[in-house]
């Protein structure tokens, strides 16, 4: 599979590799990294890196989603994370405010100071235990407005499979963003 890398270096420890759109890799290396260094990396890592890349053509060979796909998917988020919700707070033990449901384009939810909810209506298009875990991520931001060992704690307590989902959202997750995105 043919690809195009490029190497960016930088005062760092480990080596970070980023795919950056169909058939393009960003490799970030320690400043000090030998070339030959940089050529084992990648052949050892070239049955991954060619399995995410086909990956990645998939997805941009799936249409974008239409104005019509985008109502369709908010009338159904309308109609079952209120649901989710309401079952989730009291084993969260929080109260919430209003619910809304939006296509946004990097967010699959979030939760004001008010304790306002919203959430992506792209989450029908997810598994049901990756939306369940959404709704808790956001419910469990009732009690801390941060990302702290005692939010993931909460989280944890309440949906003890999370990290399951979390890397679901990362991988595929980020395939129907890019439907929204085109």
């Amino acid at each position: 599979m043919e690809y195009q890398t490029e190497i960016i270096r930088q005062n760092r420890k480990t080596i970070r590799m980023q795919l950056d759109g169909p058939g393009r890799v960003l490799l970030y290396v320690p400043a000090r990294m030998t070339d030959q260094e940089i050529r084992e990396f990648l052949n050892k890592h070239r049955a991954w890196l060619e399995k995410r890349l086909a990956q990645e053509e998939a997805v941009q060979n799936l249409p974008p989603y239409t104005e019509e796909d985008i109502r369709r998917l908010a009338e159904q988020a309308l109609k079952v994370i209120p649901q989710r919700a309401a079952h989730y707070a009291p084993l969260a033990g929080v109260t919430y405010g209003r619910i809304t449901i939006r296509n946004q384009k990097s967010k699959w939810g979030s939760c004001s100071a008010q304790g306002n909810l919203n959430f992506n209506c792209l989450l029908m298009e997810a598994p049901s235990e990756v939306l369940d875990y959404v709704v808790v991520h956001e419910l469990c931001h009732r009690k801390f407005l941060n990302h702290s060992p005692a939010f993931w704690a909460e989280v944890a307590r309440v949906l003890p499979g999370y990290r399951e989902q979390e890397r679901w959202l990362k991988t595929e997750g980020q395939k129907l963003i890019r439907r929204m995105t085109g």
